[in-house]
């Protein structure tokens, strides 16, 4: 894995809260082994995680594997795009959208597939350009819980729903930072969430689809 620190600072704060962040945009780059491909990455200013893999996705990466069966695929609070960058490269028949709020992020993770050449099957976009009627096999996320609890939940029930019958969530999260209660949550409002791994004080968490869905309705 890259880098690994773990910081708090105005960036990754602002990450969370500006579709159009106001600090001077500077690039820098982000080196990451995962799953056994080499992704060399540009971060920014503004973006959570600048210039650094961050652990709490380090370790959503070394307890998982990748999706094989996957073929759609939402990268969700894409930041500079690591999560569905490294599903792409690792699933070549999985097609990938990131979406974030931040339009630097969406930014940065444009130009990231084109580096690593999977533009053709990754699609970064703020929410309201990804189309309503669209539906996912998957969504993996490092979901950015310093919003507060009422927007990571109105967040999380307006994507979960674009789960296809039988698919899954995967998300990293913190202990500290309220995992298992969002599990709990999580499970409250009918999407069934337990842990499948976790090390140095983070939660992955897996929510699953009913492959016969009564309980949410439509997509």
């Amino acid at each position: 894995m890259a880098d690994e620190t773990s910081s708090t600072g105005a960036d990754d704060t602002e990450h969370y809260f500006s579709a159009d962040p106001s600090v001077p945009f500077k690039r820098a780059p982000v080196r990451a082994e995962v799953w056994g491909h080499d992704l060399s990455l540009t971060s920014g200013s503004g973006v959570f995680a600048q210039g650094r893999l961050d652990v709490g996705t380090a370790i959503l990466f070394r307890e998982t594997d990748p999706p094989s069966t996957a073929r759609r695929v939402l990268d969700l609070g894409c930041g500079y795009g690591v999560i569905g960058l490294a599903i792409a490269k690792a699933v070549p028949e999985a097609v990938v959208t990131a979406v974030d709020v931040n339009e630097r992020a969406v930014l940065l993770a444009g130009d990231n597939a084109a580096a690593l050449g999977v533009s053709a099957r990754y699609t970064a976009a703020t929410p309201d350009q990804v189309p309503q009627e669209a539906t996912y096999d998957e969504i993996w996320s490092n979901p950015p819980i310093r919003i507060g609890k009422p927007a990571l939940h109105a967040l999380l029930l307006r994507w979960l729903p674009r789960l296809a019958p039988g698919g899954r969530a995967v998300m990293v999260v913190g202990k500290n930072l309220g995992a298992d209660s969002l599990q709990r949550w999580l499970g409250e409002q009918g999407w069934p969430t337990e842990r499948v791994g976790g090390a140095k004080g983070f939660r992955v968490l897996e929510t699953r689809r009913a492959a016969v869905d009564l309980a949410h309705g439509a997509t």
